[in-house]
């Protein structure tokens, strides 16, 4: 079982930057493939970026801009978000998988964090 409490989003003005975190329960954290989705109004959940022991994987949109990184010794995943849009507005999600591999498939993510807002005003 892991559990997952994300945190770091508020607001911020266009071209701003942002830091989440996302704090995992759990001796096995390193074991995980971890990921960051989000979930604007009215549409659907989608995948940001994904790291795991294979490396680092990005959403089109966000590529040369957020930055993915963990840290093992601390149960903790890192989503550095830079040059912010209004298009980023959304509520972030942290997510584990089991897989080894870094995936983009939200079905493949087991455990879930409740989300953090990040509003990006123009």
């Amino acid at each position: 079982q892991v559990q997952l409490v994300e945190s770091g989003g508020g607001l911020v003005q266009a071209g701003g930057s942002l830091r989440l975190s996302c704090a995992a329960s759990g001796r096995t954290f390193s074991n995980y493939g971890m990921g960051w989705f989000r979930q604007a109004p009215g549409k659907e959940r989608e995948f940001v970026a994904a790291i795991s022991r294979s490396g680092a994987y990005y959403a089109d949109s966000v590529k040369g801009r957020f930055t993915i990184s963990r840290d093992n010794a601390k149960n903790t995943v890192y989503l550095q978000m830079n040059s912010l849009k209004p298009e980023d507005t959304a509520v972030y999600y942290c997510a584990a998988t089991p897989l080894a591999g870094v995936t983009g498939t939200t079905a493949l993510y087991t455990y879930w964090g409740q989300g953090t807002q990040v509003t990006v005003s123009s």
